[in-house]
């Protein structure tokens, strides 16, 4: 077997061949001897035997001999430091048979180089052996032309109304791949245009293009809205309804402590405002809308917030009962009663027949004399109560907020502090201060009577209240002209001018200022007060004789 490249005829070619291209082919055939077509340089070929190949030969020279390629270095042609006489082979060479229109199927054996120090000794001499034949099977690569032989790949047929990817239009929006994967080419050629991997690419359609419009104006659309809402909370005015609202109606409650924010969450919810922001606004605007208690509303649907605000304003759409500080829970039934569309007496009967089942605190009740379990413990404030609901419901909440308001105040260890035996005595000393005082002033110093007097050992009393706010109750009056006479023939336990000592109850529900008071008495040794104007002014004296003159004081301003 000859070298490859020097026999007469043309080798097949290989890819990987340095010499793959077209550097040979320049006009003329490359002979040994003539000047090479790289740079000039002489190229020098070992004298290897010529081997003939089938239809190529035509007695010429195969330009693409596999000599060793002398390259330039320093401007002279490098030479190798031996040239090859000849490739030797050991063991019998064997004859190639050819086939497929002239292309050699079989294996060559490999060169064996008698001087090892060639850095070229290793190599193969031909292709084949432990290569893989390349040009063998179908899907083999196409042996190369001269120049005179080559046909130009043929042209993509053109089309009068979608030009592909060659004719200007980007792949990216052609209707079908960048490549043609139709069945008819088998790819065996070098106009295959499949990517080396042999992956074709991926097919991309007119959707592509339409979903990344969408997303894009998705973004822009998203972008202006929110930076429109951005302006509107920072720099427009809150949404709002116009007007007084529609004739639909609804009950809103709005809690104890609730300020202007969270009483619009609930007129929003409720569908009475249309902003909450609109509102606070209208609510600041308002000399009035800080006095918005808590409560149940009667309002309108969809209602301006300005209009909002003057409603809750407005004492007939309140669907509350007010507790008063003081008040007797005799007026607070009533006015339950009247709330609920209730009967007379409704309220009343069930506080006396099921007072338990309020949640009452323990030490409630604790004297058989009570004449209602109750009193005091109806804490002053305002209640929701709504046409429909059940007096228990209104109760109970009261009550509720009295434990809750008799917990924080810790009154077992204050009875205690106070020299009192009860909680319960706490609160009805209070309920004592918030009948006799009009001040905060007046609680302080009102308490310290009571505990004064108290003191049965005490040289102004010996232990008797004698107050006229006792003997009131449990006449069910309010009457501060009362006789001696009256007064001294009433045996009964409320009555402090004849009963040492605290009343059996409390006879009222003492609000915050009476409480405060009671738990903070003054300590300037007070045993005595009168209303001097009858109504509002009070003084105080720590004498009888001081007393006396408190009272002929009264007696001149209201004329007897």
């Amino acid at each position: 077997m000859t070298e490859y490249g020097r026999g007469q005829g043309s080798e097949p070619w290989h890819p990987e061949d340095p010499l793959y291209g077209d550097g040979g082919w320049e006009g003329q055939q490359a002979h040994t001897g003539q000047q090479a077509a790289y740079g000039g340089q002489q190229q020098q070929y070992p004298q290897q035997p010529q081997q003939h190949y089938g239809e190529w030969g035509h007695g010429q020279q195969d330009p693409y001999g596999q000599a060793q390629q002398q390259y330039p270095q320093q401007g002279q042609a490098q030479q190798y430091p031996q040239q090859y006489d000849q490739q030797q082979y050991q063991g019998h060479p064997q004859q190639q048979s050819y086939d497929n229109n002239g292309w050699a199927t079989g294996t060559h054996q490999h060169a064996q180089y008698p001087n090892h120090s060639d850095p070229y000794g290793q190599q193969a001499a031909a292709y084949g052996g432990e290569h893989a034949d390349y040009y063998g099977t179908p899907d083999a690569y196409p042996p190369p032309e001269p120049p005179s032989r080559r046909q130009a790949e043929p042209e993509p047929p053109q089309t009068d109304w979608d030009p592909g990817p060659d004719q200007g239009e980007h792949a990216f929006f052609a209707g079908g791949d960048d490549d043609d994967d139709s069945d008819d080419d088998s790819g065996d050629g070098r106009g295959d245009r499949r990517s080396r991997g042999g992956k074709p690419k991926k097919r991309r359609s007119g959707c592509a293009c339409l979903v990344v419009s969408l997303v894009f104006a998705g973004g822009v659309g998203g972008v202006g809205y929110f930076g429109y809402q951005f302006y509107q909370d920072r720099f427009g005015s809150a949404p709002d309804f116009a007007g007084d609202g529609t004739g639909e109606t609804v009950t809103v409650e709005i809690p104890k402590g609730a300020l202007g924010y969270e009483i619009g969450q609930r007129l929003k919810q409720a569908g009475v405002v249309k902003s909450v922001d609109a509102f606070v606004a209208a609510q600041s605007q308002n000399p009035d809308g800080k006095s918005i208690q808590a409560g149940a509303y009667l309002l309108h649907k969809e209602m301006s917030a300005e209009s909002a605000v003057e409603m809750m304003l407005d004492p007939k759409s309140q669907n509350n009962v007010l507790v008063k500080p003081g008040e007797r829970n005799v007026a607070v039934y009533k006015a339950i009663d009247e709330q609920l569309d209730l009967s007379a007496g409704t309220t009343k009967k069930f506080a006396e027949k099921d007072f338990k089942s309020l949640g009452l605190p323990s030490w409630a009740n604790d004297n058989s004399e009570i004449k209602d379990p109750l009193e005091g413990f109806l804490y002053p404030g305002t209640y929701p109560a709504v046409k429909g609901m059940k007096p228990e419901a209104v109760l109970k909440e009261m009550v509720s907020r009295a434990a809750s308001k008799y917990k924080s105040l810790d009154l077992e260890a204050k009875a205690k502090a106070l020299k009192l035996d009860s909680p319960l005595q706490v609160i009805t000393v209070a309920s004592l201060v918030q009948a006799e005082g009009k001040t905060n002033d007046d609680y302080r110093k009102m308490a310290e009577v009571v505990y004064n007097r108290l003191n049965r050992s005490n040289p102004e009393t010996y232990g008797l209240l004698q107050f006229d706010s006792t003997f009131n109750y449990l006449k069910g009056e309010s009457n501060i002209n009362i006789s001696e006479d009256e007064i001294n023939s009433n045996q009964d336990p409320y009555n402090t001018y004849t009963q040492k000592g605290l009343p059996p109850g409390p006879i009222g529900n003492p609000g915050d200022g009476a409480l405060a008071g009671t738990l903070n008495p003054t300590d300037q040794g007070w045993y005595y007060f009168v209303a001097v104007d009858g109504v509002s002014k009070t003084e105080f004296a720590k004498t009888h004789d001081d007393f006396q003159k408190l009272k002929d004081k009264f007696n001149e301003s209201s004329g007897n």
